[in-house]
């Protein structure tokens, strides 16, 4: 299914002039030099394609043959390469033996010729190929003097070839590309023809599969979805891709259109955690110029767009449009994770536009929490899991957890229950943080709750639980005994900063953990603090509202339980926040701060 989408994804691609796709046998590929030739195959020039400065350097991107499967061993590409193989010339390496790397060069040069040769039968009739021969046959010295030659020795970059005066490489005049997609028809895999996996056509089996580049943390020259490098992946005898057969046609359209969505430029990929994740549509539609910002982290140059495509999902009938609700259009996304040599499918799904934005919309009606004026309305995926994480580092996001949250918000199944484990976690690791000024850091923040909120919504309503659950602001009406605690946990730190103004640290510093977990152990000794809190205040009609105050929610608590659940945890940072912003729309009183 994910493989034929894909090839469907390319044929799209194919059809519609706005996409520049390489055509069957061709691909798209960075090449940082060209080596000018005239007719005769005589040096004229060495351009440097490269744009930008220092290591941000970005090389043009040029339509070339496919490149073969890199193994171990020697396999050079058609009309271009790097440098050992094109000139014979290694790339400078100190930690090598030089003599071996010249040997190896050699053999290199000599089958890059051959590739030429075998692929051109009548090489001679062909301006192009007759120079590229002769440029390979002859002396090589002009190269070496030009003032790109340092450059292009110290990386041992691709290059490739075209003649003096043409506006396109050697390898993209016509009559080469016609023989080309010739040969491409014919298969330049040996084996007989059978049914591909894929297609459902008889075609020649690819047995290596070309390497899917791009996948945050994999290995930058490619790994693979379908691969077979061990014994142990074989049966009955067969060997590597013929043991699942993917025909070439089949192969050349997944991994291009797999390639192009994972390319730099790419606006159809974002990444979440450990995770790459692209997306696409059967059709054309709006939805998959707004998915990655829905999704991604506001720009800091431009976080607008953000919120635009966030209100796209919103809008319709106001704007004349077709809702997105009703668009049938097929949509799918694929997350992407390294895996060794390979590519792990972290989830995939696919469905329809609207059904997709449906669930999202859900999504981000589950995470709508009262907060402050400065605070972005919609919290990027991105920015709730990081909140999960240890020292707040997207490397430090559980391993699993982002395609499992990702694949329930397209979905609009309940959360994954580890999202909730770890966002407790982090509120009791984080309850005595400080920043460089050893100023106290709030660690129920609004990222936090807004996810805690929405795992518990979502929960109540996927498993039809029938007590009432958070809402959006303080709720004086919710008597469960987590949300009433939270509540009565701000109270009482209320009061302790009223007390005693400007104070660093205040009872969530050493109690928050206790408190949420096994309040029995913290809240008779709070109790008691905060006779002496109130005792320190001087305005004592305020004194009288906040004991009155706590008269109210302990009105709902008949004793102080020995544990609170985990989802009672949950509800306790909701009730503590919830208080807490209650405080800050209604205190008059300077410093005082969410």
């Amino acid at each position: 299914m994910i493989l034929q989408a894909l090839a469907g994804y390319y044929q799209r691609m194919a059809q519609d002039n706005h996409f520049d796709v390489a055509p069957e046998g061709f691909e798209k590929k960075a090449i940082p030099f060209v080596i000018v030739l005239d007719s005769e195959g005589h040096f004229v020039d060495l351009l440097d394609t490269r744009e930008g400065e220092g290591k941000k350097k970005a090389s043009r991107i040029f339509t070339v043959p496919k490149g073969v499967k890199k193994t171990s061993g020697i396999a050079a590409n058609l009309l271009w390469d790097t440098t050992n193989y094109v000139l014979g010339i290694p790339k400078n390496d100190p930690h090598k033996n030089e003599d071996e790397l010249h040997e190896k060069a050699i053999e290199q040069h000599r089958a890059f010729v051959k590739k030429i040769t075998d692929s051109f039968v009548s090489a001679g009739a062909m301006v192009g190929i007759r120079a590229v021969l002769a440029f390979c046959a002859g002396d090589k010295s002009a190269i070496l003097a030009h003032p790109s030659w340092n450059d292009l020795a110290e990386s041992g970059a691709n290059v490739t070839f075209k003649l003096v005066g043409d506006s396109c490489l050697i390898c993209q005049r016509q009559e080469i590309i016609d023989i080309l997609s010739a040969n491409s028809d014919n298969g330049e895999q040996s084996g007989k023809a059978q049914v591909c996996l894929v297609s459902g056509n008889e075609d020649v089996p690819i047995r290596l599969h070309t390497a899917i580049k791009g996948v945050w943390g994999a290995q930058s020259s490619g790994a693979n979805i379908v691969s077979f490098n061990l014994d142990a992946f074989c049966s009955y005898a067969k060997e590597q891709g013929m043991n699942a057969p993917v025909g070439q046609k089949a192969e050349f359209a997944y991994t291009t259109a797999l390639n192009i969505l994972l390319a730099r430029e790419s606006r159809q990929k974002l990444a979440v955690g450990d995770m790459t994740i692209v997306f696409w549509a059967e059709q054309p539609t709006v939805f998959e110029d707004i998915f990655a910002d829905v999704f991604g982290e506001p720009s800091k140059e431009n976080p607008e767009q953000h919120y635009a495509a966030i209100r796209a999902l919103y809008s319709g009938p106001e704007s004349g449009a077709q809702p997105l609700e009703q668009d049938y259009t097929r949509f799918y996304v694929l997350g992407l994770a390294p895996n060794a040599a390979r590519i792990a499918i972290r989830f995939w799904h696919a469905g329809t536009v609207g059904e997709t934005a449906r669930h999202i919309k859900q999504h981000f009606a589950d995470c709508a929490i009262v907060h402050g004026p400065n605070q972005p309305e919609y919290l990027s995926l991105f920015r709730m899991l990081v909140n999960t994480a240890a020292q707040g580092k997207a490397e430090n996001i559980l391993p699993n957890l982002a395609g499992d949250f990702m694949k329930s918000i397209l979905m609009g199944t309940a959360y994954p229950k580890a999202a909730l484990n770890a966002v407790i976690n982090r509120l009791r690791a984080e309850q005595a943080k400080n920043d460089q000024n050893g100023k106290s850091v709030p660690n129920v923040t609004y990222p936090r709750v807004a996810l805690i909120k929405a795992i518990l919504c979502r929960e109540a309503r996927y498993y039809h639980h029938l007590q009432k659950e958070v809402d959006m602001a303080l709720d004086p009406d919710n008597i469960n005994i987590g949300y009433r605690l939270g509540r009565l946990f701000a109270v009482l730190e209320k009061i302790q900063e009223e007390a005693s103004p400007g104070i660093n640290s205040t009872i969530r510093d050493r109690f928050y953990g206790a408190a949420s977990g096994v309040p029995v152990t913290a809240f008779p000794q709070l109790m008691k603090l905060k006779n002496h809190h109130l005792s320190k205040l001087e305005n004592r009609g305020r004194a009288v509202n906040l004991e009155r105050m706590l008269g109210d929610i302990m009105s709902g608590i008949d004793d102080f339980p020995v544990h609170l659940s985990l989802q009672d945890q949950g509800r306790f940072a909701v009730g503590y926040y919830h208080q807490r912003q209650e405080f800050y729309k209604k205190s008059d009183t300077p410093g005082v701060s969410q």
